[in-house]
C-alpha cells in the first residue's frame, strides 16, 4: 500500500515531540517530513539559558544522533516553507522543494515581540529565542559595560540571568507595575523584585520605552515616558512571544482576532488535512505559552491522525521556575477568580519567601497558589489541587513547619491516587511510574526518565519523580539511592568518602574518576564544599573559584542593594578598645553601616565590591580576621562573662569560647554552624540553641548538640555531662567531622540529627564509645583542619592577582554606579525604590 505523506511545518520542542509521538503510535501508513527553519533541529529551549552555564548546543539537542535516519524520517534544515497551496495539497520551500501532502501540521510556533520603539534596530539591540540570538549576544557583550533586558517575564529574567553571568551590569525594564505579571500577584512581584535586586540586578518597573538614542551608530542609552533615562550598551528584548500564524493567513486558514492559528479539540485547523501545534495554535481564544500544552496537542494530533481517542481540551499553566537564583512557581487559580475564593499568604522578608494558597469558599478545597523564595512544597500542592485532595483542618500548616509534636501536613507521594499527573510536560501519570519501577526493575532517576519521559521537559516534576522512585524501591526491600544529582551517581557522603580515600583535591578530577558532563549549580558548591572540608586549601585557587556562589567568591555576603558586608571575627565576642577604635574608623572612611548582630560581633554592610580588598587591609593590620559570615562554616562562638565578671558564674566561659571558636575558624561544613559557652546554668549564652553548645556546671563542662534557632527552633539535646575540656574538645572534634562526613547537602545539624536512626543513643555510641571504630580518624581531620587554618582574606590581600577580582564588571575598574544610599540615624542605608525615583529627578 502507497504510504502518504505527512509534512511537518516547525521541527521545534513541539513539532519534535510530535514526530516521536507519531514513531510511538507506529508510523508505518506514513511518510514522515519535516521542515526545519534554523540551521539546527529540535533543541531545548527551555534551559536555554543553560548555554551560558557552559552547555554546548549539542547538549542542549533533543534528537539523538542519526534518530531521524534511523526512523525514516526525512527533514530539511535550514530551509523554511514559503507557501502553502491548499488546493493542489502542496507547500514550496526556501529552497525550492514542492511535496505534496495528505496531511500538514503547522508547528510554526512564536516570535519574540518587539515594542515599536524609536530605535529598536540599532546596532547592538537583540532579542533572545535562537541558540543563534545567544551567539550573537554572547559575542556583542564582550565589548560591553551594561545590559538592559526588556521584559520582566519568565523569558525575560532568564535572558537577566544571561546577561549577568557574562559579566554585565545588568537591569530589567518592565513595563507592568511588578514582574512576572502574568504568574505573580503585587505581593509577590515586590518579594521577587527585592530578591532579585539583592544578588546585583537592578529592576526597573512601571517603565515604558519611548526612544533609544545612539551613539556612534550603536545603543547609548534608553528614554522614557516618565522622563528617566537608563544608559547601556546594550538591549534584550524578551516582551513576550507572538504566534507565527504567517503561513495560515496565506493560505486562508482561520486565525483568532489577536493572532494564532484556531484549532478545535483534535488540533485541526478550519481545513481538517491541516493541523497546528503549540504556540502558533489558538484553541478557545488562548494561545498556550509553555512546553507542557504544547506537548499536549503533539500527542492530540499524533493520536487522532493514528485513529486513537484523545482530546485537547485545554491544560495547567501551572509553572515552576528559578530565575535568577529564586524560585518562583504559579499554579491554579493563583488570582483568585473563583468567586467565593479565600486567600492565606504569609509573607517573609527577611527570609525572603512568599507563599501564598487560593482556597474554595468551604476551606477545603486547593484552587491556586503562588510561591516565591521557596518553591520546594510546588509538587505536593500542584498534586492536592488537580485532584482535589480535601485539606488538613489548618490549611495554612502546608506553607509552615509542622507544629509541635506533629508531622509535616503536606501529603506524601502515597497518598496520590495512580490517575495523579506527575509530568505535566510528557503527561505521565503515578501509575505510569510505578508500573515502570515495578515492571522494568528501573533503579535511579536517570533511567526513570528515559523510560518513562517524566522530568525531561521543564524539569519542575523531579522532585517528585525522586519522591516515587524511593517510596516504591523502599516498598520493595531495595536500597534507595541518594545521588547528589544527574551528574554523580554517589550521595554526598559517598563523595566525601571518595574525596578523602583516594585523595581528590579537584572538581575535575572528582568529575573524570566519578561523575559525567560538566557538573551544575547542585554539584559545583556542594563539592567545593566537600573539598574544603577535607583539604582546607584556600577557596578562590583557580581549581576552586568557578564552585563558589557569589557569597564564598567574593568572600563577603551580598546585600539587597548590591554592596557587601564585612564580618571580622570577634572570638567569644571579645573586643579591645584598639579593635573597637579600628572598626570605628574605617566604618567612617568608607561610609559603611555598623551593627551589633545576635552573634556578638560587629557588622559592617554598604561596602562595593572593590572596596573590600581595602577594607580588609584595614582590619587584618589591627589584628582582625575573616568571621566567614558568608561560608557554609563555622559562624560564631558565643559567650557571657562567666565566672571572670559574673556573681554566679561557675567556669571561665569567654576564656573557652574564644579558644574553641580560634580552633574550629575556617571549617567548612554542609551548611553553617553556630556554638554558645553560658558560664551557668543561667544560660545567658543561649547554648541550647546552637548546633554544639556548652554550658558549665560545678565539675566541668555539659556538651549540647543538634539544636538550632531560625525558623524552626529546637532545643540541643546533652551528648555528655561533666566534662574536664580535654574530653570536652575531643568529642567536639569527634562530632564536627562525623556530621562533616555524614550529613547531606545544606543540612543543618539539627535536620541531620532527626533524621539520624538510633538518635542520641546512636550518636553517643558513636561519639563516645567508638561503636564504628573511627574516632582516631575524626580526630587526626580535625587536627588537619586546625593545623592548616589560614585566614582567606589574608591569603587574598598578599597577592596582587587575586585581589583583581575584586571589581563589579570584568571589563573596567569603575564601581557600580547603581548602587545609592541615603542618610538614616547618623548612618547609610540602601536607597527604597520609592526613593530612587525621586533621587533621579533630584539628581537630574
Amino acid at each position: 500500500m502507497t504510504k502518504k505523506n505527512l509534512v511537518v511545518i516547525g521541527n521545534g520542542m513541539v513539532g519534535h515531540k510530535f514526530l516521536e509521538r507519531m514513531i510511538e503510535n507506529g508510523s508505518a501508513d506514513w511518510n514522515l517530513i519535516t521542515f526545519c527553519e534554523e540551521s539546527r533541529i529540535a533543541y531545548d529551549r527551555v534551559n536555554l539559558s543553560g548555554f551560558f552555564a557552559g552547555k554546548t548546543a549539542e547538549d542542549l539537542s533533543l534528537v539523538e544522533p542519526d534518530f531521524y535516519a534511523k526512523q525514516g524520517v526525512r527533514i530539511y534544515v535550514g530551509d523554511k516553507v514559503v507557501e502553502i497551496d491548499r488546493d493542489r495539497k502542496t507547500v514550496t520551500s526556501a529552497q525550492g522543494v514542492t511535496l505534496r501532502y495528505d496531511k500538514l501540521v503547522l508547528a510554526t510556533g512564536s516570535f519574540p515581540f518587539v515594542p515599536p520603539i524609536q530605535g529598536r534596530e540599532t546596532q547592538g539591540t537583540f532579542v533572545y529565542r535562537t541558540i543563534d540570538d545567544l551567539e550573537a549576544i554572547q559575542a556583542y557583550a564582550e565589548s560591553c559595560r551594561v545590559g538592559v533586558v526588556v521584559g520582566g517575564g519568565l523569558l525575560g529574567l532568564e535572558c537577566a540571568n544571561a546577561l549577568k553571568n557574562l559579566g554585565l551590569e545588568t537591569h530589567v525594564v518592565e513595563f507592568m507595575p511588578r514582574l512576572m505579571p502574568v504568574q505573580v500577584d503585587d505581593a509577590g512581584g515586590a518579594l521577587l523584585k527585592q530578591n532579585i535586586e539583592a544578588i546585583g540586578v537592578s529592576v526597573h518597573t512601571s517603565k515604558s520605552t519611548t526612544e533609544i538614542v545612539s551613539e556612534n551608530g550603536r545603543v547609548h542609552k534608553m528614554l522614557f515616558a516618565d522622563g528617566t533615562e537608563l544608559q547601556t550598551d546594550m538591549i534584550v528584548f524578551s516582551a513576550g512571544i507572538r504566534p507565527r500564524d504567517e503561513m495560515a493567513r496565506s493560505c486562508n486558514l482561520a486565525v483568532g482576532e489577536r493572532g494564532g492559528i484556531v484549532i478545535n479539540e483534535n488540533c485541526q485547523t478550519s481545513d481538517a488535512d491541516i493541523y497546528a501545534i503549540g504556540e502558533c495554535a489558538l484553541y478557545q481564544n488562548r494561545i498556550y505559552g509553555l512546553v507542557a500544552p504544547g506537548y499536549s496537542m503533539a500527542t492530540v494530533a499524533s493520536d487522532h491522525l493514528c485513529e486513537r481517542s484523545n482530546q485537547f481540551t485545554g491544560a495547567d499553566m501551572s509553572t515552576k521556575l528559578k530565575l535568577l537564583g529564586v524560585d518562583v512557581a504559579s499554579f491554579g487559580d493563583a488570582f483568585s477568580k473563583t468567586p467565593g475564593a479565600k486567600e492565606i499568604a504569609i509573607v517573609d522578608s527577611i527570609q525572603g519567601t512568599y507563599k501564598k494558597l487560593v482556597i474554595d469558599e468551604t476551606g477545603k478545597t486547593l484552587l491556586g497558589g503562588i510561591l516565591v523564595g521557596d518553591a520546594s512544597a510546588y509538587g505536593n500542592l500542584l498534586q492536592l489541587m488537580q485532584n482535589q485532595i480535601t485539606l488538613p483542618p489548618h490549611p495554612e500548616d502546608l506553607l509552615i513547619p509542622p507544629r509541635s509534636d506533629s508531622s509535616s501536613a503536606l501529603m506524601g507521594v502515597d497518598s496520590f491516587p495512580d490517575t495523579a499527573q506527575i509530568c505535566s510536560c510528557n503527561n505521565v501519570s503515578k501509575a505510569a511510574i510505578c508500573d515502570a519501577i515495578q515492571n522494568q526493575g528501573l533503579t535511579d532517576i536517570g533511567s526513570l526518565k528515559q523510560c518513562t519521559k517524566a522530568g525531561t521537559g521543564c524539569g519542575g516534576c523531579v522532585p517528585l519523580v525522586t519522591d516515587l522512585l524511593k517510596s516504591e524501591l523502599k516498598k520493595a526491600g531495595i536500597e534507595v539511592k541518594n545521588h547528589l544529582c544527574e551528574h554523580f551517581a554517589y550521595s554526598r557522603q559517598e563523595l566525601y568518602h571518595l574525596v578523602r580515600s583516594q585523595k581528590i583535591y579537584t572538581f575535575d578530577q572528582l568529575l573524570q574518576q566519578h561523575g559525567i558532563g560538566q557538573g551544575c549549580e547542585i554539584c559545583k558548591p556542594a563539592i567545593g564544599s566537600i573539598l574544603a572540608s577535607a583539604w582546607n586549601d584556600y577557596i578562590l585557587e583557580p581549581t576552586h573559584a568557578a564552585l563558589q556562589d557569589t557569597n564564598d567568591a567574593f568572600l563577603a555576603n551580598i546585600q539587597r542593594d548590591g554592596t557587601y558586608s564585612v564580618v571580622p571575627r570577634v572570638p567569644g565576642g571579645e573586643l579591645t578598645p584598639d579593635q573597637l577604635i579600628a572598626l570605628g574608623q574605617v566604618a567612617k572612611e568608607f561610609g559603611l553601616y555598623t551593627k551589633i548582630t545576635g552573634g556578638q560581633r560587629v557588622d559592617l554592610f554598604g561596602a562595593r565590591v572593590e572596596q573590600l580588598p581595602l577594607i580588609w587591609k584595614q582590619l587584618i593590620d589591627a589584628g582582625f580576621e575573616s568571621g566567614h559570615a558568608y561560608g557554609k562554616a563555622l559562624r560564631t562562638v558565643k559567650s557571657c562573662v562567666g565566672s571572670t565578671w559574673c556573681r554566679f558564674g561557675v567556669q571561665d566561659s569567654t576564656s573557652l569560647a574564644i579558644e574553641v571558636e580560634l580552633r574550629y575558624r575556617g571549617l567548612r561544613a554542609p551548611h553553617k554552624i553556630k556554638s554558645a559557652v553560658s558560664g551557668c546554668t543561667r544560660e545567658c549564652a543561649e547554648a541550647q540553641s546552637k548546633d554544639f553548645g556548652i554550658i558549665a556546671t560545678e565539675k566541668g563542662w555539659n556538651l549540647y548538640v543538634c539544636g538550632n534557632g531560625g525558623m524552626k527552633p529546637q532545643h540541643a539535646q546533652l551528648l555528655a555531662a561533666d566534662l574536664d575540656k580535654e574530653t570536652l574538645i575531643r568529642y567536639i572534634d569527634r562530632f564536627l567531622m562525623f556530621y562533616i562526613r555524614t550529613a547531606n547537602r545544606l543540612e543543618r545539624t539539627a535536620t541531620w540529627f532527626n533524621k539520624l536512626e538510633g538518635g542520641m543513643d546512636y550518636l553517643k555510641q558513636v561519639i563516645i564509645e567508638d561503636s564504628l571504630e573511627i574516632c582516631a580518624e575524626l580526630e587526626a581531620e580535625m587536627a588537619h583542619q586546625v593545623d592548616t587554618y589560614a585566614c582567606e582574606w589574608k591569603t587574598t590581600i598578599d597577592d596582587s592577582a587575586k585581589v583583581r577580582r575584586f571589581r563589579h564588571f570584568i571589563n573596567s575598574d569603575d564601581p557600580d554606579p547603581n548602587i545609592v544610599q541615603v542618610e538614616e540615624r547618623g548612618q547609610h542605608r540602601p536607597i527604597y525604590e520609592h526613593e530612587r525615583q525621586l533621587f533621579s529627578l533630584t539628581r537630574s
